[in-house]
């Protein structure tokens, strides 16, 4: 049985990898800051409470896992979530390596993808103003930090630019660097679809460090 180690499990993206991972019989150790989010009950879960700014609890949740997946933020209204995404991924990144994991998949953002030739989506306009720094954060991460990462097989997937609430249809696009955007010129995806392209990733590895993006 593969097992997978799971940071944010309980937030909106992490509480649907979650599920898709416990509905593949994968052994799945949800790693929280509130333990008493999670009400799934399921022989293959574990729920652990950790630090994830400390380095050390990271690399001991870590220890034994095929892969860790990332779902992790600070919180949209936290008034330091830039600050706070960049360096706490870092310590992520650097316990995963410290617990001997080779695997890292991540929860990127959208905002860094390409709508346009030279013109990503977070320097469009059409991002609010406030979710910017933490749209930000997950940009530089990756294109500062997580490019230049040689030592672990890493993904930056990154989401469509509306991801919602929604059904499994197992049917999507897989991109790189640019938007996928379907006949109407609409980025949209379930949270359910994107949770499922997740774990396939997880099964069936098939990017190395790199983005991809996902959208109908």
């Amino acid at each position: 049985m593969k097992k997978v180690v799971l940071i944010g499990a309980s937030g909106f993206v992490g509480s649907a990898i979650l599920n898709e991972a416990l509905n593949r019989e994968i052994q799945v150790t949800a790693v929280v800051r509130h333990p008493e989010k999670i009400k799934i009950q399921n022989e293959n879960l574990i729920i652990k409470k950790a630090d994830v700014s400390s380095l050390d609890e990271v690399a001991e949740v870590c220890k034994g896992a095929d892969a860790v997946i990332s779902a992790f933020n600070p919180g949209w209204d936290n008034p330091d979530i830039y600050d706070e995404t960049i360096k706490v991924y870092l310590t992520i990144m650097d316990g995963v390596k410290k617990a001997g994991v080779n695997r890292f998949l991540m929860v990127g953002g959208a905002g860094s993808l390409f709508i346009a030739p030279g013109l990503r989506l977070m320097d469009s306009g059409e991002v609010p103003e406030k979710l910017l720094p933490g749209v930000k954060a997950l940009s530089d991460f990756y294109f500062h930090f997580l490019k230049k990462e040689k030592e672990i097989d890493w993904v930056f997937f990154s989401p469509a630019a509306d991801m919602a609430p929604g059904v499994r249809t197992g049917r999507y696009r897989l991109g790189k660097d640019d938007m996928v955007v379907d006949i109407a010129g609409n980025s949209h995806i379930s949270v359910q679809d994107y949770a499922a392209a997740m774990i396939d990733e997880f099964e069936k590895p098939a990017h190395h460090q790199e983005r991809f993006t996902i959208g109908y």
